[in-house]
Order: C-alpha cells, then sequence, then structure tokens
C-alpha cells in the first residue's frame, strides 16, 4: 500500500483542484494536489514538500478533512486529505495541466480520479448540510 497526501486548500468559498499531466496514469483527470510520502517523512512533511514541488507555494497543514483506502486496478493507496491553506506564494502550473478553484456545487463539472470520490461525496454533503440550515 502507497501512503499519498493530498491537500484540500480553500481560498474564501472555492478550494483548489489540480488537473493531472497528460503524460502520467489517470491523465488529465482531476486531483487534490499532493503526493507520495518519502521514507522518514510525516505526512504533513510529505504534504509541504509536495506542494513546493508542484505549485511553489507553503502550505499551512491543518487537520485531517478524511482517510481514503482505494485500489487501483494496479496499485492500493492510503490517501490522506488534509484541510490547508497557502501560506506563501501563487500556486503555479509546474507539474499540472492545469488548476482551478471551484465551489462545491461546481464539483460534477470535472471528471476526478477515482480515489477522490468518497472526498467528493464528503465535500457534496456537507455543502448540502450548509444550504439546509
Amino acid at each position: 500500500m502507497i501512503e499519498v497526501v493530498a491537500a484540500l486548500i480553500w481560498k474564501n468559498n472555492r478550494f483548489m483542484i489540480c488537473q493531472r499531466p497528460a503524460h502520467k496514469t489517470r491523465g488529465l483527470l482531476w486531483e487534490f494536489v499532493g503526493g507520495k510520502v518519502e521514507l522518514g517523512e510525516t505526512k504533513e512533511q510529505a504534504l509541504i514538500r509536495e506542494c513546493q514541488e508542484e505549485l511553489a507555494v507553503t502550505l499551512s497543514v491543518g487537520d485531517v478533512f478524511m482517510d481514503v483506502i482505494y485500489e487501483y486496478p494496479d496499485l492500493t493507496v492510503h490517501l490522506t486529505l488534509f484541510n490547508a491553506t497557502i501560506a506563501e506564494g501563487e500556486p503555479q502550473k509546474l507539474e499540472h495541466n492545469d488548476i482551478q478553484w471551484i465551489t462545491p456545487t461546481e464539483i460534477s463539472n470535472y471528471e476526478f480520479c477515482p480515489a477522490d470520490e468518497e472526498v467528493i461525496k464528503k465535500i457534496k454533503l456537507i455543502q448540502a448540510q450548509k444550504e439546509n440550515k
């Protein structure tokens, strides 16, 4: 099982999604920025490193939004998604094909990596609960 971390980065009432490069596995699908945890790193350290490498930003990592275990045909991932904010820098497309800031109601307009489906369901549920208050 591969340990993977990702960031749910909010700015006002929008959150960041990133489109995978065309040449990578699951190319052009949308995801939350992040990557693999390397040996000797904490999950938070891995997330900060990945966001510096992929977006040229420094994150302030918050609490865990949720954990997901997903089995792809070629690998199994344990995804830990953290709430986060950008502490420093403006996101740049150093690795991704595109970056978007979307509202929870716009999620259905994007095709996400399968491992993110449970995350998407939770974001939609939280949005629905807010609207019903």
